[in-house]
């Protein structure tokens, strides 16, 4: 498809959240969001049952390392093969894998090295599906919009986390974890033929330079552009620092916190909630807004105030003050996960989209939870405050240099 049909097709003018083509990729991207959530509590259930926690963390940690190791050549093979293949190949292979598990769990009992090799496989997938899909929203709408687009994925990611809880535990408590994986697998199939119905631009001849290139020689060159680039060096650095600060207190520590105030389990889910609010909030405002001037001095400079809800969680004196500061923390630090992802992929030679998203995929999914030990043990000597304040120290520091960067202050979005 042309430039100019794809205009047509996907609205330079038209509004993304108005747009049809983008409304499918968003319907599949959600439905496959969902999809992803529930096959994890299946594989939860089925690991717990069959042994204890070690055991259930052994499984989990299984699927995440092929998912950290292989991330960066996914974005070599969705670069190389295009994203829309890759994308199409990774979500039918989790499809199939997950129908796989269903079955052998309804027939048989299979121990832990089986949902072990599901937990593999299905991580092998994600490493391919996860950069393919983030390079996707350039080649289905204009510049102008992506913005507007990533505030819409935001969204749907806040829908996915909030619809596949109850779920995913609706079905395996009716089910087992047969259940789970079957309700896994359908979503994932529901949104096979969405995706072939989305229209796509392809790339000119001049975007799919160095793609005839051996494998290791792509990667090496998207790491060495990503090096060079005045916008994206700085960019992803703010990303990745943000994210280290804010995942271990978020993810660790506030088990820790919610435990030692006496909050419980409710207590935890309401500060959680406050999270996911904020976030969808933001991203809702950034879908319906699109074009955000001086992007790139909002997107680092809404870390600080984030940074500073986050650590008054340290202090907080009940649940209704945790709940508020979390939500400030999930508006503020939403918007610059919204504008960041808008601006790496305006930023971006289309030929690299699928490398840099790797990238940034790896540093915000797959580097930080190596963290999560150290913020237990830090937790455990001085206590889960201490571990929010230093969290929100780092994300600060972050957004600090990155705003010290006149390339990065200077990022402006399309028009």
């Amino acid at each position: 498809m042309t430039a100019t049909a794809l205009r047509t097709a996907a609205g330079a003018e038209r509004p993304a959240h108005r747009d049809r083509n983008v409304l499918c990729w968003l319907a599949a991207y959600t439905a496959s969001m969902v999809g992803d959530s529930v096959y994890f509590v299946a594989l939860s259930w089925a690991a717990a049952r069959d042994g204890g926690a070690a055991q259930t963390g052994f499984v989990l940690a299984a699927g995440a390392v092929p998912r950290a190791l292989l991330m960066l050549g996914g974005g070599v093979v969705a670069d190389r093969f295009g994203p829309r293949r890759v994308v199409l190949g990774s979500d039918a292979a989790r499809c199939l894998v997950v129908l796989a598990a269903a079955a052998l769990l309804w027939a048989t009992t299979p121990g832990l090295w089986p949902l072990v090799a599901v937990a593999l496989v299905f991580g092998t997938a994600d490493a391919l599906f996860l950069p393919a899909v983030g390079a996707l929203p350039p080649r289905i709408t204009a510049p102008g919009q992506l913005a507007r687009v990533q505030g819409m994925r935001g969204l749907a990611q806040r829908v996915a986390t909030v619809a596949a809880a109850p779920l995913g535990g609706a079905t395996v408590a009716l089910a087992g974890p047969p259940g789970g994986f079957l309700a896994a697998g359908a979503l994932f199939a529901a949104s096979l033929p969405l995706l072939i119905r989305v229209r796509m631009r392809e790339l000119a001849p001049d975007d799919r330079a160095g793609t005839a290139d051996g494998a290791w020689r792509q990667l090496t060159d998207g790491l060495r552009y990503v090096r060079g680039h005045r916008v994206l060096a700085p960019l992803l650095a703010v990303m990745a620092v943000t994210e280290a600060g804010f995942s271990g207190p978020a993810n660790v520590g506030l088990v820790l916190l919610a435990d030692e105030r006496g909050w419980g389990a409710a207590g935890m889910g309401w500060t959680v909630a406050g999270f996911g609010a904020g976030a969808g909030l933001t991203a809702l405002l950034v879908a319906v807004r699109g074009r955000v001037p001086r992007a790139g001095v909002v997107a680092a400079g809404a870390v600080l105030p984030g940074a500073a809800a986050l650590a008054t969680l340290a202090c907080v004196p009940s649940v209704v003050w945790a709940v508020g500061a979390a939500t400030l923390v999930g508006l503020f630090l939403g918007l610059t996960g919204a504008l960041c992802g808008a601006l790496l992929q305006t930023a971006t030679a289309p030929a690299y989209l699928g490398r840099v998203t790797s990238v940034a995929g790896l540093l915000t999914l797959g580097v930080p939870p190596l963290a999560y030990p150290l913020t237990g043990a830090a937790a455990g000597l001085w206590g889960a405050g201490p571990v929010f304040v230093a969290g929100a120290a780092v994300s600060a520091a972050g957004a600090a240099a990155g705003l010290a960067v006149t390339g990065l202050r200077r990022a402006e979005l399309p028009r």
